[in-house]
């Protein structure tokens, strides 16, 4: 059996989206959980909106190394094979050198290979050969701009955007299939070769073809991406019939 660790930020959220497809790929796949608790500016905004400085203050403290790692310390009794900060914004805010950072210490705690969602997306849109993105964000304005950052220091150009500005991960977990569809919709409009779609609390695994089929490219979610490269990591193909061209290997291996 397969065991992939995720570093999750919230309990009960889309932790379960993560184990349905893992149950779509390969039915022995495990997924271990394991949270990372918010820092203080997020709780000195509990009850209230944060303005958009706090927000990506929390996020990023959200994200500090030492938070990580001593929160991927419950793994050592489960012993995943692969570990990933499953948290899409607590990856990006800190840059492309901050993520990998993040993952190499967690690498070195664990003594396994460790990635995030972040970094998932990055190795989903090499593998895929697509430079030009649209980008479906839940995120306000200030959090969506720096994933724009984040994809450009790799090369990845963002060619159109929403900016929902959603309220809480807890509203996330419970969108439904059409207004992911409208999402997607609605940020495509710019002659992008693939839909980002970021975070990491909807759950997207069970309309992940009939989002491709309805944008006529690949969308890549949070979801997708963190799976998919949790597996890569291992070497272990991920493949799973109607969930689109990054889990179509015939399609992914052509361009590694």
């Amino acid at each position: 059996m397969t065991k992939i660790g995720l570093l999750y930020p919230t309990r009960d959220r889309g932790e379960d989206d993560y184990l349905a497809l893992a149950a779509m790929v390969d039915p022995a796949t495990a997924v271990e959980l394991a949270y990372v608790p918010w820092g203080p500016t997020a709780a000195r905004g509990r009850g209230r909106r944060l303005d958009a400085a706090g927000k990506v203050a929390a996020l990023r403290e959200l994200g500090e190394i030492d938070r990580l790692c001593t929160a991927a310390e419950e793994f050592r009794v489960v012993g995943p094979e692969v570990v990933s900060w499953t948290c899409s914004s607590g990856s990006f805010l800190w840059g492309l050198d901050g993520a990998r950072k993040q993952a190499h210490a967690l690498a070195g705690v664990l003594g396994v290979p460790a990635s995030s969602t972040s970094l998932a997306f990055l190795a989903a849109i090499e593998s895929l050969g697509v430079s030009r993105v649209a980008l479906a964000s839940v995120y306000s304005t200030e959090v969506t701009d720096g994933f724009i950052a984040f994809l450009a220091e790799a090369g990845v150009e963002t060619v159109s955007r929403i900016d929902l500005d959603a309220r809480s991960d807890r509203q996330l977990a419970g969108w439904g299939r059409s207004t992911l569809f409208e999402m997607v919709e609605l940020c495509d409009v710019g002659g992008a070769e693939a839909v980002l779609v970021p975070e990491t609390a909807l759950h997207t695994a069970h309309i992940l073809g009939e989002l491709e089929e309805r944008a006529g490219k690949p969308v890549l979610t949070a979801t997708g991406v963190t799976m998919w490269d949790a597996l890569r990591r291992i070497g272990r193909p991920a493949e799973a019939p109607g969930c689109g061209a990054l889990f179509d290997v015939r399609r992914t291996s052509l361009k590694e």
